[in-house]
This record gives C-alpha cells, sequence and structure tokens, in this order.
C-alpha cells in the first residue's frame, strides 16, 4: 500500500522559519540583501542549481520474493538508484544477503509499524512485551496507522524502528537513508519527533513530504527542525498516484516531464507478477507495471535523457549529512 501523502512536492522553507529570518535579519536593509544565502541541495552535492535530480527509490523491499527480484533486476539493468526494505517481513533474509552482497546498491529502510493486508501479515521485530501496543489481538502488527496511534505511544515505536535499523545494520547493510511505511511516523508530530530522533541518531536522510501537506497535519515546522539538526531530505517527493482515469504508464510519463529543478524521490513498488504477489496485494497489476517502467521501459528513457534528468541514489545525501554534520561540529 502506498503512504498516504499528495502529489507532486515543492520544498519550501517553513514560513516559521521565515519569520524567523526576518525578526533576526540585520537592521540595515542593505546589509540584509547582501547576506548570503545558503547553497541549494543540488549545489551542494556537486550539481547546478537548475539540473534536474532524481532518486528513484523502490519501496517494500523484503515483503516478497517478487519485490526482492524486481528491484534487484531493476537496479542492475534498470532505473531504481536506491530502495527501503521492511525488516519485519518474511522475504528479508533474501535482500539482507543480496545487500550485503552489493554495497554499491544504496539500500535504506522503510520502517515498518503496520501490516496492511488481509492475508499476509508479521509481527515486530523487537519483543512484543516492549511494543505491545504495536500488536493486534493476534499479535501482528495493526493494518493502519490510526490503530498504532490509538493503541501505541512514540515510545514503543521508537523501539520498534531501532530494533529494525539495528537488524539490518547487523545483517551487513549499509544504510543509506530512511522513510515510513505508510507514513506512520510522518502524521503525528509525536511520532515525528521519532523520525527525527533516529535520523540524528543513525545520522540519516529521510523523505519527507511538502511544506503544505506537513502544515496540513500539524507538522509546519518540520523541515526547519531537519534544517537546524543537519539532516537532509530530498526538495520534492512524488507520490499520489494517478488521478481516476488516467492511467499509471500515463501517470509516470507526465510526472517525469513536470519534474522541477533540485532533488526529486519517487517511489514505486515494483514486483514481479505471478501467483504470490497476486495472493498478497490487489495492486499488483500496478507493482508489476512500474516493475517494467523502471526497468525497460524505452520511453520513459528517452523522457529522462531529453529532460536532462541526472539520475542519483541516497547515499550522495547521506555523505553530505555527515560531511556537513562533522565540519559543522569542528
Amino acid at each position: 500500500m502506498k503512504n498516504i501523502v499528495t502529489l507532486l512536492l515543492l520544498a519550501l522553507l517553513p514560513a516559521s522559519l521565515m519569520a524567523r529570518n526576518k525578526a533576526t535579519a540585520a537592521p540595515n536593509p542593505s546589509a540584509a540583501t547582501q547576506a548570503p544565502q545558503r547553497r541549494s541541495l543540488a549545489e551542494r552535492l556537486g550539481f547546478k542549481a537548475t539540473d534536474k535530480i532524481l532518486i528513484i527509490n523502490g519501496d517494500d523491499v523484503g515483503n516478497s520474493h517478487a519485490s526482492n527480484a524486481a528491484v534487484m533486476e531493476a537496479m542492475e539493468n534498470g532505473l531504481v538508484t536506491s530502495a527501503t526494505i521492511m525488516v519485519p517481513c518474511p522475504w528479508v533474509p533474501e535482500i539482507f544477503a543480496y545487500a550485503k552482497a552489493h554495497p554499491d546498491k544504496d539500500f535504506g529502510l522503510h520502517l515498518t509499524h503496520t501490516a496492511e493486508w488481509k492475508g499476509y501479515k508479521w509481527g515486530p521485530v523487537a519483543s512484543k512485551s516492549e511494543v505491545p501496543g504495536l500488536v493486534d489481538p493476534q499479535g501482528y502488527l495493526w493494518p493502519d496507522i490510526m490503530n498504532v496511534y490509538g493503541h501505541a505511544t512514540p515510545e514503543q515505536a521508537y523501539i520498534e524502528a531501532r530494533a529494525q535499523i539495528k537488524k539490518a545494520l547487523d545483517a551487513g547493510v549499509d544504510v543509506t537513508h530512511l522513510d515510513s511505511h505508510m507514513g506512520a511516523l510522518q502524521y503525528k508530530d509525536n511520532y515525528f519527533q521519532v523520525y527525527r530522533r533516529l535520523a540524528n541518531e543513525f545520522n540519516l536522510p529521510l523523505r519527507m513530504g511538502s511544506q503544505a501537506l506537513l502544515a496540513a497535519n500539524g507538522g509546519a515546522q518540520q523541515r526547519g527542525q531537519l534544517d537546524s539538526d543537519g539532516v537532509i531530505y530530498p526538495d520534492y517527493l512524488i507520490t499520489g498516484g494517478p488521478p481516476k482515469g488516467e492511467s499509471i504508464t500515463v501517470y509516470w510519463q507526465r510526472m517525469l516531464n513536470e519534474l522541477k529543478p533540485g532533488v526529486t524521490e519517487l517511489y514505486i513498488h515494483a514486483s514481479v507478477a505471478g501467483d504470490e504477489i497476486q495472493h498478497i496485494t490487489n495492486s499488483w497489476q500496478t507493482r508489476a507495471e512500474e516493475y517494467r517502467l523502471f526497468t525497460s521501459d524505452a520511453e520513459v528513457r528517452k523522457i529522462l535523457e531529453a529532460q536532462g534528468i541526472k539520475r542519483i541514489g541516497f547515499r550522495p545525501l547521506r555523505d553530505l549529512q555527515r560531511k556537513e554534520r562533522a565540519e559543522k561540529r569542528q
């Protein structure tokens, strides 16, 4: 299931930061206008400010062999530049072994606090006694984030997320970034503070929604908090899926043609078609098509070339974050 987020995102400074900057500006108007502005993320990564830079992330890796096989192929012979692993899921050992054997590939973690499908479930990585509010009466993770918010606590969410990160690290995965399955750590501020805490603790970049969406959910200050921490996130995020009547193929072609200068992340749920994924989710056709589009589709490659889009993974963001934070401490 896709995260509950909306469309292509503008990375705007939070209003709270803008107000603060205005309040602390030099009293001399000419001096204020001459104050140097921080370079864009693109420029700090070594690109031009006008470059279109794209991270193509494969979500839900580890949830099935079908997703693992699709992402491995799409990374090796297709366009996918990073992926995020659902650590509690049954097919994680396969993708852990692949990630360890291919340290050049960018693997982050799709921090997982829910198990949304009716016939296919998993429980927490942490001991159930440590995270009792995260499990349903059958011992599985809850199927939706409202049950997480209703039964668990942010501290339990932290314990589970940290257990997932430690399990991946202990398995030899060179974790490049974090995001949150179904947005469990993004739609309430006290859960976002867990997300922020983990980014700081493990010194990893994050996926983030737009300023408008964050503000609508009470998180107008969140991007500013990450900025003050020195935690990096892409400028834009493409999410939400096609409107009614538009195919997934046309949707992704349109999104790529409309890409803005700066660093954009898009995420897909690539899966190899077959009995396994068909029995897991009724979105299997979309997943199979996303696998095809970002592995072998000639038109998608033409669009990337015509638009001058430069593909990167999350590792450059992680390396930049760690470099800048280390320099700031000196």
